[in-house]
């Protein structure tokens, strides 16, 4: 039986970066790209968050020229909700019919017969149950694995949750961006994974001098200490920091060995005061 979400390890890696400039056209460098994805499973990462839509179409088959066959145990997760037009802006793709057709083209180029997960992004103000419903049936098809929802609230979930099982929520958190503290709580009691999008602030890299002070402690980089805080912070969140160095997804891995001390936390936390 392939593993699932509430199976992974809590550092995974996002892929995102590995499209071009804008997460739009190929890498410059293909063949780094390559080498990152391999490092990653070499050091033990199970959990790759992708879409079709970085690229688009990109990622994915970089995904797949690097790893296939792959690894038992590692868990692909994708995004459908969204395309991108001929200049790269992101737009919805929410009609059934663009679903279906993302949940088969992401079959395709990741050369799987089921999505290990599937997370539905909110892309505009049209009810999310009808969006969500499609992805249900596909998940009875036997094509989806697992759901999980993207760029939502809390009342999003529950309405969610009603049709089918939600294994995911993915939403942008970090250590400066605290609006979903109560969802992250509540994902918590319910048993539901919480993944951040942008954990190190995306495309505005996180500044705060208090991170320079705690990774002086612990002899640490600031984006360390800053995804250590997130581990931190809840025990259902998953991390998938994104990066194109093999140096730095070494850096993110390293992660898991530092521990906050009470002290550390009062600082970082008082950030967001």
């Amino acid at each position: 039986m392939a593993a699932t979400l509430g199976q992974v390890k809590r550092i995974g890696y996002g892929a995102m970066q590995l499209a071009g400039p804008g997460v739009f056209g190929p890498p410059a460098d293909p063949d780094g790209a390559i080498a990152v994805l391999r490092r990653a499973v070499e050091l033990g990462v199970d959990h790759i968050d992708t879409s079709d839509y970085y690229g688009p179409y990109v990622v994915n088959e970089l995904i797949a020229r690097a790893l296939r066959p792959y690894p038992e145990g590692l868990v692909i997760v994708t995004k459908i909700g969204a395309r991108r037009d001929d200049k790269g802006n992101w737009l919805p793709a929410l009609a059934p019919d663009e679903l279906r057709s993302a949940v088969h083209d992401n079959l395709t180029r990741l050369g799987v017969d089921r999505l290990d997960a599937v997370n539905l992004r909110v892309m505009d103000e049209s009810p999310l149950e009808e969006h969500f419903a499609v992805l249900a049936a596909m998940r009875e098809e036997g094509l989806i694995a697992e759901l999980g929802v993207s760029n939502v609230t809390s009342e999003q979930l529950a309405k969610a949750r009603e049709i089918a099982p939600v294994a995911c929520v993915q939403n942008q958190y970090n250590i400066t961006e605290r609006g979903d503290d109560a969802l992250v709580d509540e994902t918590a009691r319910l048993g539901i994974a919480y993944v951040p999008f942008f954990p190190l602030g995306g495309f505005q890299p996180l500044q705060a001098e208090v991170l320079h002070t705690v990774a002086a402690r612990h002899d640490a980089t600031d984006r360390q200490i800053a995804l250590a805080w997130l581990l931190a912070r809840s025990p259902n969140i998953l991390l998938i920091p994104g990066t194109k160095s093999v140096g730095h997804l070494e850096q993110n891995l390293a992660v898991g060995d530092i521990t906050l001390t009470e002290e550390d936390l009062a600082d970082l936390n008082a950030i967001a005061g």
